[in-house]
């Protein structure tokens, strides 16, 4: 205990210590001590007391070659005692491998195992090898193959369980000490993997080694995730190479034993070849990124794994389906806490995250399970909050496609699918700049959702009970608005109002999809730029309306708001007819398919607006038939398809000889989808089949076969779509799709932050103020608690100054007769004792408070509402509730007036009234 209390840091500002050794004394002495522990252990056993090994008969060979190494150990330790030693000179691999040699052992028991194990805990959890140390990327290597590979006899499930969970605090100890820099990507991925065949191990092992495994490997993922603000993006990998080779400890040999033995690298312990790490020249550097990347990536591929496993009869398949899925997205989720902030500077991992990372976050936010959805949107917040500028449309595609369809009761979601989705919703709805940014980003771009408007509706619909009482929902909903109201007031306050910019009128055609932001810092430009964005939307969501329901009509319309130019040509109908969301897609094939010039020369402008580089035929056919539906008549099949044919040519000359090939194989495609995906093909084409319709047909050679059977599979796993889903928003993201979306993404506008000034809240407020006002008075109306109360007053007067502050006028009046009918003076006819009921009517009082507030803070913008405020006024002094000192009354009437209501109002209540002074008759008594 001594050595452990000596080895302890001194308290901070202490200053230096005169026995400066003693540090070292004491890891000497507990060097020494590890070894006697562990032989103590050993000579517990009968295999190993007494034992002398024949060695040829030297008398350094006398003893067995673990004990050996172990003994010599012992003596060399205190040789270390002396200063200046330890941790700059000695090599650790010299104290390490003794206890490495008996892990790594087959010979060995669990118990010797486990206390060798914990030996290595110690000298790893006490920081004994630094980070200076000589060859301490080789040590390090060492310890994780050594553990890694470990191997012992089991002797009974207990000791089993205790071995393990010590390899998991070895492991962790590695990544979590000062010398974890020093481990190569390959022993980092190694780690995880260990971790987690313990986990799949302890699946069968008692419930305490479970929880112990998956909270060590979540232990491990925030160790490896947290460095990554720590490295250099800079960093030239090659020169680290060598310096970061461990020594081999015979991992080749370890093979699987007899089946009372534990082997945790066993290749048999793998799920679906998940586990396995890529061992290229990338694994050999030192700790980084490329390991990180393919941790996030084998943790993405657990999320399928519950797919290919048989689901036990008796168990519930709804746990069954959670259990893996959410227990790697809890890893995720702890690995993006802690990296996030950074992963913008390494670009290798930010791909992945845009692309396979929220692929599979848009996958899972659709599962039927509650547990998974939260974690799946706590981890979009996080990125949203860390990462929203390298992120723009896969969050608007996360919103469409997650959260706003499930927070929608009409698109078959259940309650409590809802709940989550709604309190994911309002959870960012309270991010100040959050709304700002959607309506920025989002709505005042053309090719985008109007999510700020979407989320608007839906806040305002759900707040509203539907032949119901009031939900948790309803007030959920409600809470959303109003944090967003009160982040428009508070902006209010922060700079001078931003006026708003007349956006001036299109005089003529300009190629407006190009168009593109100057200065996404500089207000002057790009609020100008998004107002104009958001003026040419509105009008094109008018033409494409008009083009649904006669497509001359609808080029007529664009032609007269100069989104067309006077005279069509094709490239601008192509983008037209690509770029623009909400057409109907039956029109659009059939217009497509057409066999006038003008129409396929349409076609073909729009089939060059497709980027099929690097694309499967499978893959790209299934985007181009994403966006129309492919015409029944067989000679408009044949004309898409050829278009598509020269398109998918052009771009992928190495596969195919000619645009025939392409064209034939493109039919054959579309025949196989038909014959796999139409329940009336009784008879289904083999993989034999296909291959045998498609020879020689590539210029009179046939395409590779494994070209072939790739396209063959794809189809029959998924069919392509030949009738797309309608319209825009909340539909399901398919694989072409996401495809789509990440070309897009290559091409994107740059995302604009919003910061604290109102540059575009004045039309932000005028689409939502109506409905707003009008959900959270039936909320107020309905709900009886104080803070529930207190919160819609918070709104109700954050609108009033949003109001008044942008002279919207109507609204303020429409609040203020909406207040005044919640004081139920106005209406009180059937009360016999009115003024005891007013004063025990907490509801009343409040919006009798918040009437007067409005009044007094912003009368000069109150038109008609004037008529109730003095209706209010006037009732409240029949009933004799009004301060004499307001109605300049007699000295009897000023008694009365203390009579009638000692305490009945609130002194603040009172306050609020004093503004009505000059506004009542001075001697009207009725």
């Amino acid at each position: 205990m001594g050595g452990l209390r000596a080895a302890s840091p001194p308290p901070p500002g202490a200053g230096p210590d005169p026995a400066q050794p003693a540090p070292r004394v004491a890891m000497a002495c507990v060097v020494a001590s590890e070894v006697a522990t562990v032989l103590a252990v050993m000579r517990r056993n009968v295999r190993w007391a007494g034992v002398r090994y024949d060695g040829g008969g030297a008398d350094e060979h006398l003893d067995h070659p673990l004990i050996a190494g172990l003994k010599s150990l012992r003596r060399r330790a205190a040789g270390w005692g002396r200063p200046g030693r330890w941790r700059d000179d000695v090599d650790p691999l010299l104290y390490l491998r003794p206890f490495l040699d008996v892990v790594r052992s087959d010979e060995t028991g669990a118990p010797i195992t486990g206390a060798a194990l914990s030996s290595l805990h110690k000298l790893l959890s006490l920081d004994l090898v630094g980070p200076t140390a000589p060859n301490v990327a080789g040590a390090m290597g060492a310890v994780v193959d050594a553990v890694t590979g470990c191997r012992f006899e089991v002797t009974d499930p207990a000791s089993e369980e205790a071995v393990l969970a010590r390899v998991l605090q070895v492991l962790l100890a590695c990544v979590r000490g000062r010398a974890s820099p020093a481990l190569s990507n390959r022993h980092v991925c190694g780690i995880v993997s260990t971790c987690f065949r313990v986990v799949q191990q302890a699946g069968t092992k008692g419930e305490l080694l479970q929880r112990v495994s998956r909270q060590t490997m979540q232990e491990v993922i925030r160790c490896v995730f947290a460095r990554l603000p720590e490295l250099d993006a800079t960093v030239v990998a090659d020169e680290q190479i060598a310096s970061c080779k461990s020594q081999s400890l015979g991992d080749g040999d370890l093979e699987n034993g007899r089946s009372d033995y534990v082997c945790l690298n066993s290749s048999g312990d793998e799920v679906d070849n998940g586990s396995g790490f890529a061992q290229d020249k990338a694994m050999m550097e030192l700790f980084g990124v490329p390991c990180m990347v393919e941790i996030l990536q084998f943790l993405c591929s657990l999320l399928n794994v519950a797919e290919d496993i048989e689901v036990n009869p008796r168990m519930n398949p709804i746990d069954f389906d959670e259990d893996v899925p959410l227990f790697a997205l809890g890893l995720i989720n702890s690995a993006i806490e802690l990296s996030a902030s950074s992963i913008h500077r390494h670009p290798k991992l930010l791909a992945f995250v845009q692309d396979e990372l929220f692929r599979n976050l848009m996958h899972f936010g659709l599962s039927m399970s509650p547990l998974i959805l939260s974690t799946v949107c706590s981890i979009v917040f996080t990125l949203f909050y860390h990462l929203r500028h390298e992120l723009k449309l896969q969050i608007e595609a996360f919103f469409s496609c997650v959260i706003l369809r499930l927070a929608q009761s009409r698109y078959g979601a259940s309650y409590q699918q809802q709940e989550v989705a709604l309190e994911a919703l309002v959870d960012f709805c309270r991010q100040k700049e959050f709304m700002a940014e959607m309506y920025a980003n989002m709505d005042c771009d053309l090719q985008c959702s109007n999510i700020f408007e979407e989320t608007a509706n839906l806040l305002s619909k759900s707040a509203f009970p539907v032949n119901s009482p009031l939900s948790a929902l309803n007030v959920l909903a409600s809470d959303g608005l109003v944090a967003v109201i009160q982040a428009m007031a508070e902006r209010t306050d922060s700079a001078p109002r931003h006026h708003a910019q007349t956006v001036q009128e299109l005089s003529e055609y300009f190629p407006f999809w190009q168009l593109k932001c100057e200065s996404s810092n500089d207000p002057d430009q790009w609020v100008k730029f998004v107002n104009q964005q958001k003026g040419i939307k509105r009008k094109l969501m008018v033409g494409v309306e008009h083009f649904n329901r006669d497509k001359k009509k609808g080029f007529e319309f664009l032609q007269g708001a100069h989104l067309l130019p006077e005279k069509l040509d094709p490239h601008n109908v192509a983008l037209f007819f690509r770029y623009t969301p909400g057409l109907d897609k039956n029109l659009l094939g059939d217009y497509l398919g057409n066999h006038d010039e003008f129409s396929i020369q349409v076609l073909h402008e729009f089939a060059r607006t497709f980027d099929f580089k690097e694309m499967n035929l499978d893959a790209a056919l299934r985007l181009f038939l994403e966006t129309f539906r492919l015409p029944g008549e067989s000679q408009k099949i044949q004309r898409i398809l050829e278009a598509f044919s020269e398109r998918y040519y052009e771009q992928s000359p190495q596969i195919f000889v000619n645009i025939d090939a392409a064209l034939v194989l493109s039919y054959s495609v579309i025949l196989l989808n038909t014959d796999q995906h139409n329940v009336r093909v009784k008879k289904k084409m083999t993989e034999e089949d296909f291959i045998r319709n498609n020879r020689r047909i590539n210029g009179g050679n046939d395409l590779p076969r494994e070209f072939l059977s790739e396209i063959y599979y794809s189809i029959c796993r998924n069919e392509i779509r030949t009738i797309p889903e309608q319209g825009t928003g909340c539909s399901e993201m398919t694989f072409s799709r996401w495809v789509d979306l990440m070309w897009k993404s290559k091409r994107k506008s740059v995302y604009i932050a919003c910061d604290s000034c109102p540059f575009l809240d004045h039309d932000m407020f005028s689409i939502m103020a109506g409905p707003a006002v009008a959900a959270i008075s039936v909320v107020f109306d309905n709900v009886e608690h104080e803070e529930l109360l207190t919160g819609c007053i918070d709104g109700f007067l954050s609108v009033a100054k949003l109001a008044a502050f942008y002279h919207l006028d109507d609204v303020l009046n429409d609040l203020v007769v909406a207040l005044c009918k919640f004081i139920t003076l106005l209406s009180s006819t059937d009360i016999d004792d009115p003024v005891t009921a007013f004063g025990e009517d907490t509801k009343a009082k409040m919006a009798t408070g918040a009437v007067f507030t409005i009044a007094t803070t912003y009368g000069d913008h109150i038109r008609n509402g004037w008529r109730n405020i003095v209706d209010c006024i006037l009732k409240l002094h029949k009933l004799g509730l009004l301060p004499a000192r307001l109605t300049g009354g007699t000295a009897d009437d000023q008694i009365r007036a203390h009579i009638c209501c000692p305490a009945r109002l609130d002194p603040h209540l009172q306050w609020h009234l004093q503004f009505c002074q000059l506004a009542l008759p001075k001697n009207r008594m009725d």
